[in-house]
């Protein structure tokens, strides 16, 4: 950096111009005497006094950087090189969403066509197996349907206390997962879901291979179970948490309604609640939240579209 630096003085300039109606000009610097007299001549040391006129001082300074450019260019270049990392870190991240989604959608996919075959398979096999005798059990019959209704129903209720009593207690460790931001297709919490399938194959597998009232009711509950764990998969895991595509469940108003309640027990504005599924806006209607939910409804409404 180089400065520079330029100094002007200016100092006072008097002149006195000769009057000619005075006479001739004097060869001195001295007034002529009929000046001595005049108002004039009287207030001449006052006037120069008055109008004496001080030397004055200006400083320029003039900066010369001769790196400023560089600095300029080089601060450019690592702006656009932040910028080209940010695209390549979102462009990655997105790619990452999107090979998670798609390996959740083919578990999904799979697990439900596969439970479904099954347990059509089971219910046709089983009953055909028993009027083979030409007796049909409508006992057997009924209870099987009706139980399967039943369990479906109560595994609601169900899911509701071990969400409150466990898995925001005592398993806390587990479904913490559920609460953050998932790293990789599957989850921890996504345990429970086995473990409430453990159940329903004991008693299909029960049911199917006996006869009687007592392995019909087992074999109803199994079906109601596995009922719901599928229908839970595609409206929280699908509809809510948009772990796959659902198609059109997502216009359908009551289960809008039940992603949009699901989505403010994450937010934990109502102390967790709802915990259940299903019947969480009835759930948010008993302390309050309705209002809440409409407007969680309205926000989702906004961005499908």
């Amino acid at each position: 950096m180089a400065v520079g630096i330029s100094v002007s003085a200016s100092s006072p300039t008097i002149s006195l111009r000769h009057n000619q109606f005075l006479g001739p000009k004097p060869a001195s610097i001295a007034p002529p005497p009929l000046l001595l007299f005049s108002p004039l001549t009287r207030n001449f040391s006052a006037i120069l006094r008055s109008r004496r006129i001080k030397p004055s001082l200006a400083v320029c300074f003039v900066l010369k950087d001769e790196k400023l450019n560089e600095a300029i260019d080089d601060q450019i270049e690592v702006e656009i090189n932040e910028e080209k990392s940010l695209a390549a870190r979102l462009a990655e991240k997105l790619a990452r969403k999107k090979s998670e989604r798609f390996t959740y959608l083919v578990a999904a996919v799979m697990s439900s066509l596969g439970i479904t075959s099954m347990a059509v398979m089971a219910v046709y096999y089983r009953f055909s197996w028993q009027m083979e005798g030409g007796e049909v059990p409508f006992s057997e019959m009924f209870g099987t349907f009706a139980l399967s209704f039943g369990a479906a129903v109560g595994m609601e209720f169900w899911a509701r206390w071990a969400h409150r009593a466990l898995w925001h207690a005592s398993l806390w460790h587990m479904h913490e997962s559920h609460h953050r931001p998932r790293e990789g297709p599957f989850e921890l919490n996504d345990v429970f879901a086995i473990t409430n399938a453990v159940p329903a194959i004991a008693l299909l597998s029960y049911g199917f291979f006996h006869k009687g009232l007592l392995p019909g009711l087992c074999f109803g509950a199994g079906l109601g179970i596995t009922v719901f764990g599928m229908a839970y998969m595609f409206i929280h895991d699908g509809l809510v948490h948009k772990r796959f595509p659902v198609g059109p469940i997502a216009n359908v108003p009551y289960f809008r309604r039940v992603a949009a309640a699901h989505q403010l027990h994450h937010s934990d504005k109502f102390d967790g609640v709802p915990y259940g599924l299903f019947l969480g806006p009835k759930e948010l209607e008993e302390v309050g939240g309705l209002e809440e939910l409409e407007k969680e409804v309205n926000r989702r409404i906004k961005i499908s579209k």
